[in-house]
C-alpha cells in the first residue's frame, strides 16, 4: 500500500515538489497549513508530513518551530532541501504596471523583497494561505492581481508567467523536513533537532548547556532562540547538531543537558541531507 504522505497545498506548491522528491510514489494528501499536516499525521490520516523548516533568505519558518516545540507530538525523520524559483504569474494579458495587488505566501513574499519593492512599489501584498493558493487569489481578485508562485503553478491554472526567478538570490533554497510518529534508525551520517529552556535565567546557564556539546566533540549544525510566549525576554533555544541521539556521546551530552535545562524537546534525529 503506498505511503499517504501530507503537504500544504493545493497542489503546485513548493511543498508538493518536496513530497515529489522524497517520496514519488506516495499518495500526496494536500492541506491548507502546515499545523493541518502535522495534524493529519498525528491522527492518521497520513502516514507522514511535508513542512517547511528553514529558507536560506528568509531563515526559519516560525510556524513549524513554534507547532514542534508547543503542539506536535511528531519526530523528524527525514529532511531534504529544494531550489525555489518564484515568478510572478496573473491572468492572460495582463500588463505588469496595471498590477495593483501581488498575492502569496509570506515566506515568498519576504523572499522577493526586493523585487517587489524596486518593481511594484506602489502594489499591496497580501498573504496567501500558500504560493499556488496565492494562484487561486489573484485570480478571484476584482482588481488588477498577480501572485508569486511555482512555475509549475502555470501549467495547473489558466495564468500567464509575467516574470521568471523574482526571487532576491539565484541561490534561494527551503529546508523541508518530514514528520512522522518516530524518526530514523541511525545511518552513520545523521542529524539531531532539539530545544531547551530554563526555568531561571542565570549568568553562564546557556554556556553550560551549549558546552556538554563542545566537551564531546559534537559539531552545532544550528543554534537559534524562539519566545517562549509566555513572558517578554523569556527564550527557548533550539540546536541542530550532528550525530545520532543513540549514539553513545550525544545520549551522554543530552542527558547531561537535562540536568541543566529545565526541560528538553528532541524532535528526532534523520539521515543528513547531503544535496
Amino acid at each position: 500500500m503506498a505511503k499517504r504522505l501530507g503537504y500544504l497545498g493545493p497542489p503546485g506548491t513548493f511543498s508538493e515538489e518536496a513530497a515529489l522528491r522524497y517520496d514519488a510514489d506516495a499518495v500526496r494528501l494536500p492541506f491548507p497549513s502546515f499545523r493541518a499536516v502535522a495534524d493529519a499525521v498525528q491522527t492518521g490520516m497520513a502516514d507522514e508530513g511535508v513542512v517547511a523548516i528553514e529558507n536560506s533568505l528568509e531563515g526559519s519558518v516560525n510556524d513549524t518551530l513554534d507547532l514542534l516545540i508547543h503542539e506536535a507530538t511528531l519526530s523528524i525523520r527525514w529532511e531534504l532541501v529544494v531550489p525555489i524559483e518564484h515568478c510572478l504569474l496573473a491572468k492572460p494579458d495582463t500588463q505588469a504596471p496595471d498590477v495593483q495587488v501581488i498575492y502569496s505566501h509570506t515566506q515568498a513574499l519576504g523572499q522577493c523583497r526586493g523585487f517587489l519593492s524596486r518593481t511594484f512599489p506602489k502594489a499591496q501584498l497580501v498573504a496567501s494561505l500558500s504560493t499556488v493558493a496565492a494562484v487561486k487569489d489573484a485570480l478571484a481578485s476584482k482588481t488588477t492581481a498577480a501572485a508569486i508562485a511555482p512555475l509549475r503553478a502555470a501549467s495547473l491554472y489558466p495564468v500567464a508567467v509575467l516574470a521568471r526567478g523574482v526571487q532576491d538570490s539565484a541561490s534561494n533554497v527551503t529546508r523541508f523536513v518530514i514528520l512522522a510518529h518516530q524518526d530514523h534508525a541511525p545511518t552513520g551520517a545523521d542529524k539531531t533537532s532539539l530545544c531547551f529552556g530554563f526555568a531561571d535565567d542565570r549568568p553562564g546557564i546557556l554556556y553550560k548547556a551549549i558546552g556538554v556539546f563542545a566537551l564531546r566533540g559534537i559539531n552545532l549544525a544550528k543554534v537559534e532562540s524562539r519566545p517562549t510566549k509566555e513572558a517578554l525576554g523569556e527564550y527557548i533555544f533550539l540546536v541542530d547538531i550532528i550525530g545520532h541521539r543513540q549514539d553513545a556521546n550525544i545520549r551522554e551530552a543530552l542527558d547531561e543537558l537535562r540536568g541543566i535545562a529545565s526541560w528538553l524537546k528532541v524532535f528526532g534525529s534523520y539521515p543528513r541531507y547531503k544535496g
